[in-house]
């Protein structure tokens, strides 16, 4: 009778088996043999494996086997299959290459695996392999912008600086408003999450008012200082500047880290700032929000409180985003800045030369 080998791991590769058996984004077989070898340690039979994962005990063995013979490498690739050998695909694949990273189709923006299929006389399952191999995929795209500021450099570090290396006896904030929050009422109830559908609401929408969010995270601790209001002047600025000083420690210098919107430098703003010297304030370089920190924030309030909410009232809204800061506050946890200076000046200039290669061609 044959006896299937024993499965010891150690702890490196449990960790790395239980990351993979539960990964969203591992693929499928990976995922599928990670979960027979976990259970393979565990001391379970193959027939019992099998019926657990879904899959055939001649599979279970096969993958137990290879594990025990290669550890985790093996189980991660596919040994080579029979088969006559795809010349076809060979001889066109760098013109697929050649036509989808330097040419556009006519009437389009992209092509897509029918397109080129088309155009080149070739099949869509062709084009897709070559495409796959090469990790092309023509219908995404990422936005980017460079900032032109003349001072990039000289701000950069100085905003990264208070980030590595905050000064001593002061409070490091970084402050912005997020303006024009819309209180969005569906126009039908949406259907709840349940197992096998996901959540459901209208993409059509009554608007109960709108309200802008002043915020600042203090960085040390993470805490938040934050107050709604019905438009964003320099008069609502100042306000919340008060709304800063009142609530943080009289005897601490204030470094605000913020964007160069005209209403952070209208002329009624500088003389509050006058009478109230313990403010200094630093512009991120224009073009350069990801260098503010309060951003994060306000993205993790937009995924997890607004995007899917609800709301019937301008009042319903406002309660909502300060309670969200209350819970926050509650247990505050700051953000933490790792990139050097040096590090995020190399990589800029490295796209700007991609950029200044292809404006010249």
């Amino acid at each position: 009778m044959r006896t299937a080998c024993e499965i010891v791991l150690t702890d490196k590769e449990r960790r790395t088996l239980q990351r993979c058996s539960r990964g969203r984004s591992t693929p499928a077989r990976l995922a599928l043999r990670s979960r027979i070898v976990l259970l393979a340690a565990k001391g379970l039979m193959n027939k019992d494996i099998a019926k657990e994962v879904g899959t055939s005990r001649q599979s279970v063995g096969l993958w137990r086997s290879r594990f025990a013979e290669g550890r985790l490498s093996n189980i991660d690739h596919d040994a080579p299959r029979g088969g006559r050998k795809p010349t076809r695909r060979d001889r066109v694949a760098r013109l697929i290459l050649q036509r989808t990273t330097q040419t556009v189709p006519l009437n389009a923006t992209h092509w897509s695996v029918r397109t080129l299929g088309k155009e080149l006389g070739i099949s869509p399952t062709m084009v897709h392999r070559v495409w796959r191999a090469n990790g092309l995929k023509p219908h995404l795209s990422r936005t980017f912008k460079l900032s032109n500021d003349p001072r990039f450099v000289e701000k950069l570090v100085d905003i990264v600086g208070l980030y590595l290396n905050p000064p001593e006896h002061a409070l490091v904030l970084c402050a912005d408003e997020k303006s024009q929050i819309q209180a969005l009422d569906r126009t039908q109830p949406g259907l709840p999450i349940k197992k096998g559908r996901c959540g459901t609401h209208t993409h059509d929408y009554k608007r109960n008012g709108t309200t802008t969010l002043f915020a600042a995270i203090e960085l040390a601790e993470g805490q938040l200082i934050g107050s709604c209001m019905p438009r964003h002047r320099h008069q609502e600025w100042i306000t919340f500047l008060t709304l800063i000083d009142e609530q943080t420690p009289a005897e601490l210098d204030l470094h605000l880290i913020i964007d160069n919107y005209a209403t952070h430098k209208h002329p009624a703003v500088q003389r509050w700032l006058k009478r109230h010297p313990r403010f200094h304030m630093h512009f991120i370089p224009t073009s350069s929000s990801w260098l503010n920190l309060i951003e994060r924030w306000f993205r993790e309030l937009t995924d997890k409180r607004l995007r899917r909410g609800t709301f019937h009232s301008e009042e319903q809204l406002i309660k909502a985003i300060m309670g969200c800061m209350a819970e926050h506050n509650k247990n505050p946890r700051s953000f933490s800045w790792t990139a050097k200076a040096d590090t995020i000046l190399a990589k800029i200039g490295r796209a700007r030369a991609v950029l200044d290669k292809l404006a010249s061609e």
